[in-house]
């Protein structure tokens, strides 16, 4: 069901679709649960992961509804069967250090998967990225990346991955969220209007220390401990 951006649907498990560009709100039960425990300033650490865990395992799972195949003959226990493998190159890019707790349940998923890092942190004075690591390969790039960080506030770090991602070379861009901010998203459409978006949930603001609100904190401390 594709709607302007704001727009509610009736159905509980129908995903929302933002603007034309392919912003993707993830609309299914288990998703509002495992957010809604997320959430919680009583989550343990170690609960936080593993519910960070789940939620990207359900994130990537929509995210990865378009990926390219090709027929594979499969030998089963009875006979010769036609199955499918992925014909793209498939990258994962956690934008560190936050990503990071993203990264397992998706390779999961797709174990075929290269994993590459971005290291960008906000400067809390200005809310602005910085970025002081990148590990990408020197040679060709994958044909599919899937930005992984927890949080899409300001949108200032997912447009600067955006951005070292299109300098590489990838084609085509997916930005996987578990929580987003409206402005944050609207930035980055802006900014790069043919990236996607996917979303276990967006709010509706930010705070004047540009905090997702109601949001769940900082996912990178709650995921380490710190």
């Amino acid at each position: 069901m594709a709607t302007s951006t704001l727009d509610q649907v009736s159905s509980p498990i129908d995903n929302r679709e933002h603007s034309q560009r392919g912003v993707v709100e993830i609309q299914h039960p288990l998703v509002a649960w495992h957010l809604g425990q997320l959430r919680k300033a009583s989550t343990t650490p170690a609960e936080f992961r593993q519910l960070v865990r789940r939620l990207a395992v359900l994130l990537a799972s929509e995210a990865t509804k378009d990926l390219l195949t090709e027929p594979v003959a499969i030998e089963t226990p009875l006979t010769t069967t036609e199955g499918v493998q992925l014909s793209q190159r498939v990258g994962l890019v956690p934008v560190l250090r936050a990503g990071l707790g993203m990264v397992d349940p998706v390779l999961e998923l797709i174990p075929t998967a290269q994993v590459w890092h971005l290291g960008i942190y906000r400067d809390e004075e200005t809310a602005t990225p910085v970025e002081y690591y990148r590990k990408f390969s020197e040679q060709e790039s994958v044909d599919v990346a899937l930005i992984l960080d927890p949080m899409l506030a300001t949108g200032g770090s997912a447009i600067a991955a955006v951005e070292a991602l299109r300098k590489w070379g990838v084609p085509q861009i997916k930005v996987l969220s578990l929580l987003a901010a409206e402005e944050g998203i609207r930035q980055v459409e802006t900014e790069f209007p043919d990236a996607q978006i996917y979303v276990c949930q967006i709010d509706p603001e930010l705070n004047d220390q540009k905090f997702i609100v109601p949001g769940l904190g900082d996912a990178g401390d709650r995921i380490f401990n710190t």
